[in-house]
């Protein structure tokens, strides 16, 4: 079992940067690959990017490719989500998320652990 807390959301302008970070805690995140996802209001929540539990596989929607990276530190604990030239369509809540070591972490994973979100919101 595994605890996740996001942070590092807020209020940022056309075209600048965040980085998100998903800390774990409970056990060790290379039992596990990770994911981020996003929901924004009125919507269904998206797949963002994810990377497997040795970090030698990482995945990314179309949307977001060229723009966000996906990273983990394993003796942190955590994984980043560093977003750069964001553009109004990518305000959303943000949830990182955990599931059974297999080496891949895509959308199409069942995700098995969710922390509880941090907000991001672009202004134009």
């Amino acid at each position: 079992q595994v605890l996740l807390v996001e942070s590092g959301g807020g209020l940022v302008q056309a075209g600048g940067s965040l980085r998100l970070s998903c800390a774990a805690s409970g056990s060790p995140i290379s039992r596990y690959d990770m994911g981020w996802f996003r929901q924004a209001p009125g919507k269904e929540r998206e797949f963002v990017a994810g990377i497997s539990w040795n970090g030698r596989s990482v995945s990314s929607a179309d949307s977001v490719k060229g723009r966000f990276t996906i990273s983990k530190d394993n003796a942190k604990n955590t994984v980043y989500l560093q977003m750069n030239s964001l553009k109004p369509e990518d305000t959303a809540d943000y949830y990182c998320a955990a599931t059974q070591a297999m080496g891949v972490a895509d959308g199409r994973r069942r995700y098995e652990y969710w922390g509880q979100g941090t907000q991001v919101t672009v202004s134009s």
